[in-house]
């Protein structure tokens, strides 16, 4: 079974039990603070990766650093997923219950590629016309790519809108070299 299918899986269970137990948004933040650790750590990942290493040490390991630091409900839950050998899809479950913990509240997630950081003006007019445009509430993910010179990229879902003066370079580029000027044989 693909590590996505089986991290959807768990990631489901685990929405539905801190659904039951109210406490979604604290389980929301553990696995944001496991996948923010898990992505700054190159040792951690690969250890989480690692079939050599036992899961009883691998659960000692995610222990150590999360006990105090999680819900009761969140350390059960990588008891859970160690004792099933799945340690190395925990990563996966992160970025699928919080796929799934978006859906559940209409959140969309809205990418913004720009040459320089947007004014806190220009982000809260993007994101009214973004809630007005999808009718849900959009999580603004901003990235800074000096190689556009200037305007932006939008993405929101499977939809892009690309107003960079790097893209319009471009098109102009493709344009100059069909010449209609020059007479064709």
């Amino acid at each position: 079974m693909s590590e996505i299918r089986v991290a959807s899986r768990y990631a489901k269970s685990l929405i539905e039990l801190a659904s039951e137990r109210n406490e979604l948004e604290n389980v929301h933040k553990d696995m944001q603070q496991f996948s923010k650790v898990v992505s700054q750590n190159r040792e951690l990942h690969l250890l989480l990766r690692n079939p050599i290493v036992k899961s009883d040490k691998k659960l000692a390991i995610i222990n150590a650093i999360f006990s105090g630091r999680v819900q009761e409900l969140t350390l059960a839950f990588f008891k859970i997923v160690a004792r099933k050998n799945r340690e190395s899809v925990l990563e996966f479950i992160a970025t699928e219950f919080e796929k799934q913990y978006n859906e559940l509240k209409g959140i969309q997630t809205a990418k913004v590629i720009s040459a320089i950081p947007l004014t806190p003006g220009l982000r809260e007019q993007l994101g009214q016309k973004l809630v007005a445009e999808t009718g849900q509430t959009i999580e603004l993910e901003e990235i800074i790519d000096p190689s556009l010179i200037g305007g932006f990229v939008l993405r929101v879902g499977d939809k892009q809108i690309d107003s960079s003066v790097k893209h319009s370079l471009l098109k102009l580029k493709n344009n100059f070299k069909d010449n209609p000027y020059i007479n064709k044989i």
